[in-house]
């Protein structure tokens, strides 16, 4: 089975290039250096050259307030390109893995959302991300649609990165208490990926670390991990100026998960745990 992963380099694609090679899979990597996606032609003769039997496509425009500034290129790349990548999928009978989001949902419902709840993106970001998975369905058959959150992994910057950096400089800081989801590991996430492709149980799938919690709680945990007294603010998001509508309730339903027979990724705070000892030596030395 050959397997072509976008962004490569990225937080998630560069955990799923390490699961790949564990598995002993024949795969190729590209980031953005090796093709612009948003260019047809050269994405179509990528495809054709390589002729992929899975594309993992974890390649996307991430910056959610960049994104309200500029919308033309986020959709460019998480909407026109998605749909070209499903497109070259089906014209060559290649499954597709497509990376989505929480932020395809409102954030204003009382329970976590499952797959079929009603979609209701609050920033340019999410509703890329949600024309994205149209674009996966209308184009394509053999498709994995995987909504995830609140990612961190060793690659790239991250809310664990970036408090660890805080927490080495300040005294305390203040962190959003009702913003509510599910952080997720992405080395944990990969390994669910690579499970999947390995089946035909096509559709949309929810899949995070298990539990929640809010962003000053996810803080708390990572200075407790890291042995800093570092104090953690609880404040509300209106005390938070930023210039994008985040979802309150980044909750989602595994249920899809539990049907089709995959594992679920483990509780959260295991998964930090783990992630934290990975770095444990990057942390030192800084």
């Amino acid at each position: 089975m050959r397997v072509l992963v976008t962004g490569a380099k990225g937080q998630l694609g560069s955990d799923v290039i390490l699961e790949l090679e564990n598995e002993g899979f024949n795969y190729t990597g590209l980031d953005i250096n090796k093709l612009d996606l948003t260019d047809f032609q050269s994405t179509r003769d990528v495809f054709l050259e390589y002729m992929p039997d899975v594309v993992i496509h974890s390649a996307a425009f991430t910056d959610v307030e960049k994104a309200e500034l500029e919308v033309e290129k986020c959709r460019c790349i998480n909407v026109d390109a998605t749909g070209n990548i499903a497109m070259l999928c089906n014209s060559i009978n290649a499954k597709l893995v497509y990376i989505s989001t929480d932020y395809v949902f409102s954030g204003d419902s009382a329970e976590p959302y499952e797959i079929d709840s009603k979609p209701g993106p609050l920033s340019v970001y999410g509703r890329s991300k949600l024309d994205g998975e149209f674009e996966v369905m209308r184009k394509t058959d053999k498709f994995f649609i995987i909504r995830t959150s609140w990612a961190y992994g060793v690659s790239g910057k991250n809310f664990v990165s970036t408090m660890l950096r805080i927490g080495k400089k300040q005294e305390s800081v203040d962190v959003v208490s009702d913003q509510v989801g599910s952080p997720t590991y992405t080395a944990d996430l990969s390994k669910l990926i690579v499970s999947m492709i390995k089946t035909e149980k096509y559709g949309v799938y929810h899949a995070t670390n298990e539990g929640f919690c809010s962003w000053a709680e996810f803080a708390v945990e990572i200075f407790r991990l890291a042995n800093l007294p570092t104090k953690v603010n609880f404040i509300t998001t209106d005390m938070y100026p930023v210039n994008v509508i985040r979802p309150k309730n980044s909750t989602m339903s595994k249920r899809a998960l539990d049907i089709n027979g995959f594992v679920r990724l483990p509780h959260w705070m295991i998964s930090l745990e783990s992630y934290m000892k990975k770095i444990a030596y990057e942390f030192d030395d800084k």
